[in-house]
């Protein structure tokens, strides 16, 4: 029997609850159109509660806060206290039902039994489940605790649930060394419980320029819009001469410097311009002194300095504690962490197995999270190698880092290594699991040039024109994955479109059968994906070049999980119409059919017969088409174009691309204004395709 709700459940502080809730909400909304968070116990209602708060925004939850609780600690201790369990009991019964009956999943999240303060003989969380008839997932802390005690945890609870008549869902162990982690993989492969194994993630456990901000409401006197993320891996007091302090800064510290130690804070300034010294992430300047006006004039007279220096009211020695017992917090805003803690979680958790025992979702329901989410599933579970050309750029950079992170793909960056890094610890990332290729001093070069040589001598092309060409970093990229050094390319953010297709169409050239490069937009409506094409590359095309388009986005819709039913769209549907533009579409819909004989597809047809079940009964009854398109092609660019855009527009929907089709090997352009979001997506469609090739 499929479940309809999970309780995530722990006893000790830190133990991950909400790490283990994230990655199964991204398992949920990759699944389920519409899934519900509950924590039936809160610490305060006066409080908000920083799980639901960051559940509820980072999964787009649409559901009010009030409605994500169901009580807080002092009253469900009053209802104990004074004999109302059964009272309190169905209470919560009804707030969960009511959820569990708007929603396809409801994810509990209970309270950590260190937060009970009166003395109970049971286990309220478990008790909670049990009356919710939801399977229970306990999180165990093991960061303190040998394999041994640990084990007897896990046997322990397995038999407190089993008596409480409930279901053990999993067990996940988390913060475990790797000593640990190799003893209880041997021990707990001979029992039956279902069991998770986490390895403790040093930089989850950090803490951020903004738990700093937030813990001792400093003022910020320089902070970038990215700054608030930046991980501390170290505190530090600069109370030794300058000399002798730049001997004991290192990568990503934290300084907590008076304002008036210029000499420390000039230091500090030359170390993130020099290579031979660490970049500090963040100066902290106690007693509320701010920067000598001299000082501050220097710094604003540099460009590319984004050290964030924040003021604080307190003294050296209280600045330095208070900040030694900041505890790190999860955000919304945290992509960084967020990304390396999913990452640990999909390569440790059998996800197909969890996917197989939650609800079956709604037939042919598709929400832009749940297709978002299938891509990065997608492109782990056939995880390539994605060359970025364009690694100046700060959004290839921090792309490449999340893309790194979650595991979605192997990341090669192109150009000089020493700039690259100094560029990438500058903005507080850690990129030390890419791969740097100087292309310009590579020693590929040769061959490369070579190979371009004899693929477009008979154009006339020279010796020392390749050569050259392959000084450029999208025909050097273009020739890595023509030749298997990279399975796909991404670029576009500082090249035109034309920069990044030249050297495919040169080097990677079109399929069989496919004589044209086209594209198309994802577009993720509010229940389903759709896809247009072709709206950024083919301007006029033929009958013959429709037709490939049509097959090619077809072919691309099928590869990302989209049963093709394809519209050739026109002004009229059927036979009802005629002149150049219909008798065009007409002769493409005939020229797919006898290629694609087993293709649903249906042309001419008008936007509204291709979408709308109502208008398609009447325009065309018997169509397998009509009503139900999920592959649109327009009939030239300009109706494409400005198709996508107003329905993007009008309608908030989300578009995804423009995605290359038609390639040998997968290629794709960004636009110049993209976010890093938008990169991140598009390194994942790469790598999907090229798992199909």
């Amino acid at each position: 029997m499929k479940i309809k709700s999970l309780y995530v459940s722990a006893q000790e502080k830190s133990a991950g609850m909400l790490f283990v809730s994230m990655g199964m909400m991204e398992i949920l909304k990759r699944n389920l159109p519409s899934v519900a968070f509950f924590r039936p116990i809160i610490l305060s209602k006066n409080k908000i509660d920083k799980d639901i708060e960051f559940i509820l925004e980072r999964y787009s939850i649409d559901m009010k806060y009030e409605d994500a609780y169901g009580y807080d600690i002092e009253y469900v201790e009053m209802m104990l206290s004074s004999g109302r369990f059964n009272e309190l009991i169905n209470q919560l019964i009804t707030k969960f039902k009511k959820l569990e009956s708007e929603h396809d999943f409801v994810l509990c999240e209970g309270i950590r039994r260190s937060f009970l303060t009166t003395t109970i003989n049971y286990d309220l969380n478990i008790k909670i489940a049990q009356n919710f008839s939801s399977s229970i997932i306990n999180v165990i802390n093991a960061k303190n605790a040998s394999a041994q005690e640990v084990y007897e945890d896990v046997l322990m609870e397995a038999q407190n649930i089993s008596s409480e008549g409930c279901e053990s869902f999993a067990t996940f162990i988390n913060r475990l060394s790797e000593e640990n982690y190799n003893e209880l993989k041997k021990r707990l492969s001979k029992d039956k419980i279902n069991t998770y194994l986490l390895k403790e993630l040093t930089e989850l456990d950090r803490i951020s320029v903004q738990d700093v901000i937030e813990a001792l409401d400093a003022k910020p006197i320089l902070l970038g819009e990215k700054d608030h993320t930046r991980v501390i891996k170290g505190i530090k007091v600069a109370a030794l001469s300058l000399d002798n302090f730049l001997e004991h800064i290192e990568e990503n510290d934290l300084v907590i410097v008076p304002a008036d130690r210029s000499d420390i804070i000039v230091g500090l300034i030359c170390a993130l311009y020099s290579k031979n010294y660490p970049n500090v992430n963040a100066i902290v300047l106690p007693f509320g002194m701010g920067l000598h006006k001299n000082i501050q004039k220097l710094i604003d007279g540099l460009e590319g300095f984004n050290i964030p220096l924040l003021l604080v009211e307190t003294d050296t020695y209280e600045t330095a504690k208070n900040i030694s017992n900041i505890n790190a917090r999860l955000r919304v805003t945290s992509e960084r962490k967020i990304s390396l803690a999913l990452g640990l979680f999909n390569s440790n958790v059998d996800i197909k197995h969890i996917e197989a025992k939650i609800a079956t979702p709604k037939k042919g329901v598709m929400t832009p999270m749940m297709f978002e989410y299938k891509l990065f599933e997608l492109a782990r579970l056939n995880k390539k190698r994605i060359v970025l050309p364009e690694s100046m750029d700060e959004r290839i950079l921090r792309a490449a880092e999340i893309t790194l992170r979650r595991g979605v793909a192997d990341i090669i960056l192109l150009g000089n290594e020493e700039k690259i890094k100094e560029n990438y610890l500058r903005i507080g990332l850690d990129l030390a699991d890419a791969t740097i290729i100087d292309y310009k001093d590579s020693h590929l070069l040769e061959e490369f040039a070579e190979n371009f040589y004899e693929m477009r001598k008979h154009k006339g092309l020279s010796r020392d024109a390749t050569i050259e060409a392959m000084q450029h970093a999208n025909y050097f990229a273009t020739m890595m994955v023509h030749l298997g050094y990279a399975d796909g390319m991404v670029s576009g953010a500082i090249h035109s479109t034309g920069d990044t297709i030249r050297p495919a169409l040169q080097i990677i050239k079109t399929k069989p059968d496919i004589s044209v490069v086209s594209s198309v937009f994802f577009m993720c409506m509010q229940t389903q994906v759709l896809v247009y094409g072709d709206c950024a590359i083919v301007q006029d095309p033929d009958a013959q070049t429709l037709a490939q388009i049509a097959i090619s986005s077809a072919s691309t819709a099928e590869a990302f999980g989209i049963e093709p039913k394809v519209a050739m769209l026109s002004y009229s549907t059927g036979e009802s119409g005629s002149g150049a533009d219909v008798d065009k579409v007409r002769e493409a819909t005939q020229i797919v059919k006898r290629n694609m004989p087993n293709l649903l597809i249906e042309g001419p047809i008008q936007y509204d017969a291709a979408v709308n079940a109502s208008v398609a009964k009447t325009k065309l009854p018997n169509s397998k088409v009509a009503g139900e398109a999920s592959v649109f092609i327009f009939p030239d660019l300009n109706t494409g174009n400005n198709t996508y855009k107003a329905v993007q527009r009008s309608s908030g929907a989300i578009a995804i691309g423009p995605i290359l089709q038609g390639l040998n090997k997968p290629i794709n352009d960004l636009s110049r204004g993209c976010s890093v979001e938008d990169v991140v997506n598009t390194i994942a469609i790469t790598s999907i395709q090229a798992g199909q090739i």
